[in-house]
């Protein structure tokens, strides 16, 4: 089937926030007020620029720059295209586009295999807004500095939160690489991603895993978004330069100055050598790590102890192992 395109002026809350959504389509023409005989009388389907009037209410939490949903000035109204046509559900409140659907709004675009709108009244008007847009199959949200991809989307526009399922999720900035397991959320307002189940978080040769990881967006006027900040929780795991590796139960990661902060059962290990305890900093850029007993708290005046259990490294690989074995022993604490 050829192409079917569509521009919707009053579904542009799709990437951005409510606006109208078609009012004249899903109830009668309602005449014009009699108090307001200048008004230019009602066509079937005048473009009309009401749907501006709820968006900056809408979009209000949200920042400008780095948004991954679109912002709300100045980008137009959005484009829907679909290989199969676009349905109206009056019943379900529902607009739903199939086939390589593809929303545009400025330079913000989503992809996916079937796009679905949902719909409501706005009270004390014979006006509708967008609330809820879903997305299935091949889905993938762009903007000039970010991407987020999966199988399943679910924009809550009260909100503005996306959160993608499925297989292969991941959020990349120009900078950074955010993936997970079981779900990736993106809250706009606050311009955070938090990756569940497995989370990974890269830049270079710099990584960070744990259970659930919540990153913090950052973007500078004139510059790419990228990732600041990075909290882990649960089986935190930190990878820098010259295979240096720090665990902990949680952790918190400075992209911008590559140091972590590891609490909890920390272990600071490099090829056969390992360092424990219970607060650790370690400098993923330098290499340079320190271990202490406990975190450094003023109330805290109980005495621990850092553990380490250092390897010698033989100096060349014939040395016969009669000789090598008494140094190893000596190494042990």
């Amino acid at each position: 089937m050829s192409s079917t395109f569509v521009r919707l002026l009053t579904v542009a809350a799709l990437l951005c926030g409510p606006c109208a959504a078609l009012a004249q389509d899903q109830s009668p023409p309602a005449p014009a007020p009699v108090a307001k005989p200048p008004k230019p009388p009602k066509p079937p389907k005048p473009p009309r620029p009401v749907a501006a009037t709820p968006a900056p209410d809408a979009n209000a939490p949200a920042k400008s720059g780095s948004s991954i949903l679109g912002g709300a000035k100045g980008q137009g109204p959005l484009e829907v295209t679909s290989e199969n046509g676009i349905e109206w559900q009056q019943g379900a409140k529902a607009y739903i586009a199939r086939g390589n659907a593809v929303a545009k709004r400025g330079q913000n675009t989503l992809y996916a295999d079937v796009i679905t709108a949902y719909y409501r009244d706005i009270p004390n008007s014979s006006q509708t807004e967008i609330w809820r847009v879903v997305s299935d199959g091949h889905v993938k949200i762009t903007t000039p500095t970010q991407t987020v991809v999966g199988d399943h989307g679910v924009y809550d526009i009260d909100q503005a939160v996306v959160i993608m399922t499925g297989q292969a999720l991941k959020l990349t900035t120009p900078q950074d690489v955010v993936t997970a397991r079981d779900s990736l959320e993106w809250y706009d307002g606050k311009q955070l991603a938090v990756a569940r189940g497995d989370g990974v978080a890269v830049r270079g040769e710099r990584r960070l895993r744990g259970d659930t990881l919540v990153a913090q967006v950052s973007q500078a006027p004139g510059e790419d978004s990228r990732i600041s900040r990075v909290d882990g929780k649960g089986h935190v795991i930190v990878s820098g330069i010259n295979g240096q590796v720090g665990t902990g139960d949680t952790g918190v990661y400075n992209a911008d100055t590559g140091i972590a902060t590891l609490v909890g059962h920390v272990t600071v290990a490099r090829g056969d050598d390992t360092v424990v305890g219970q607060y650790g900093v370690v400098d993923l850029q330098t290499g340079v790590s320190r271990i202490l007993p406990r975190p450094p708290t003023a109330e805290d005046t109980t005495r621990g102890r850092v553990q380490g259990i250092i390897i010698p490294r033989q100096k060349t690989p014939d040395t016969a192992p009669a000789k090598s074995a008494p140094a190893a022993q000596k190494a042990q604490p």
